[in-house]
């Protein structure tokens, strides 16, 4: 793991001394704290079911963030305890608010991808304006950015926390829209 840690703090590095800039080093923690204990998802989730007609997209993505929470936060940081980079490597700079958890995956970027994911499959089935669900995504991947950015987390922690994300996107539309469960929603 260790030989893993610091190729990718090696990744970092190259990002903070070739990509940051002024203008990003305010934009990129501003972009990481809208997801600050899921914040903006949950934002997301609430507007959803508050919205009659997107009730079941809301569901659906209320799901996927329970199950990423519960997979991310509650089980895979605790089990694998992984130091964020910028402990482990002191080169590196951190932007943004100290995190006070463990490294591995992202919840940043799982809960983020969790919402993006219910809404993009809602969306691909009519439930939702795909634009939205596209604007959604886009939201995601550049909170997956900043977290590299701000470096918050390694490369790996942020592609863990999308592939969560994705699964349990994936996951919360099977059960709702595959299952009957869409019927007993209501039309």
């Amino acid at each position: 793991m260790e030989g893993l840690n610091l190729f990718e703090s090696d990744i970092l590095l190259w990002i903070q001394d070739n990509l940051r800039t002024d203008a990003f080093d305010v934009l990129m923690p501003f972009v990481s704290a809208l997801n600050n204990a899921g914040l903006l998802s949950i934002l997301t989730v609430l507007l959803l079911l508050a919205l009659t007609r997107y009730r079941r997209v809301g569901i659906t993505a209320f799901f996927s963030l329970a199950f990423e929470f519960v997979i991310v936060n509650l089980f895979l940081k605790n089990c694998t305890a992984r130091i964020r980079p910028y402990i482990v490597n002191e080169k590196l700079i951190l932007l943004g608010q100290v995190p006070t958890d463990f490294s591995f995956p992202s919840g940043h970027t799982g809960a983020a991808f969790a919402v993006s994911m219910a809404m993009l499959f809602c969306a691909r089935d009519g439930e939702l304006p795909k634009p939205c669900a596209y604007a959604a995504v886009a939201a995601s991947v550049l909170i997956a950015l900043s977290r590299l950015y701000n470096a918050a987390h390694y490369p790996t922690d942020v592609l863990v926390g999308m592939l969560a994300g994705l699964v349990t996107g994936m996951l919360a539309h099977k059960i709702i829209y595959g299952n009957g469960l869409k019927k007993k929603l209501g039309d």
